[in-house]
């Protein structure tokens, strides 16, 4: 896909700034050219970004996780794993989603949080 690599902490992988937001995305990721992915936030491993999903300030999403419809992960957030935003959800501050947790609907995951399967 590209030539470009980009160290996301365990060492250079082949990757590419996307097209909407110039965010890094690793190769093996999927985003969407609709999804948003900021300068600072990094989507990596098989993370995807589908639709009008966001990734924004120091966002992170990675391993196996899911951001679609209107979900957003801002600030220090990070979504791993299996984790799942959709709708309007919202993972901020340094709130986490892995494992399978999900955040749906308007619901937010902030660091005060401490549960990462919040519905």
């Amino acid at each position: 896909m590209s030539e470009q690599t980009f160290d996301f902490g365990s060492g250079p992988v082949p990757a590419h700034r996307h097209i909407n937001g110039g965010g890094w995305v690793a190769d093996t990721a999927h985003v969407d050219d609709t999804a948003f992915v900021g300068p600072d936030a990094r989507v990596f491993g098989h993370g995807m970004v589908r639709g009008y999903g966001r990734v924004t300030d120091h966002g992170v999403v990675t391993d196996h996780g899911l951001v679609f419809g209107h979900g957003l992960v801002d600030g220090y957030g990070v979504v791993d794993g299996y984790g799942l935003v959709f709708g309007h959800g919202r993972v901020t501050d340094h709130g986490l989603v892995d494992g399978y947790g999900r955040v749906t609907d308007h619901g937010v995951v902030t660091s005060s949080d401490l549960r990462s399967d919040a519905r």
